[in-house]
């Protein structure tokens, strides 16, 4: 598998990740991380990300998007 690939893959891991750890649908997590640009995030942070754990970037993720301002009424828990 092609780095390409491998952050797609990630990408979508995590969208499926998150919507286990915050109880919404994959596609509404989809829209959140199109909205803040988390898809981005993950491909610029793939050469940090790659040696982590799927639950370690998560927590990244959300941190990110606390930075970014985002609001928990848009229904992210950690």
């Amino acid at each position: 598998m092609n780095e390409r690939q491998q952050i797609i893959y990630m990408q979508a891991r995590l969208i499926r990740l998150a919507s286990e750890k915050w109880g919404e649908p994959i596609e509404r997590i989809a829209e959140l991380f199109d909205k803040h640009h988390v898809l981005k995030y993950i491909e610029d942070c793939f050469g940090i990300f790659h040696v982590e754990g799927d639950e370690a970037i998560l927590e990244d993720i959300v941190g990110y998007l606390k930075n970014k301002g985002v609001s928990w009424n848009e229904k992210i828990n950690e």
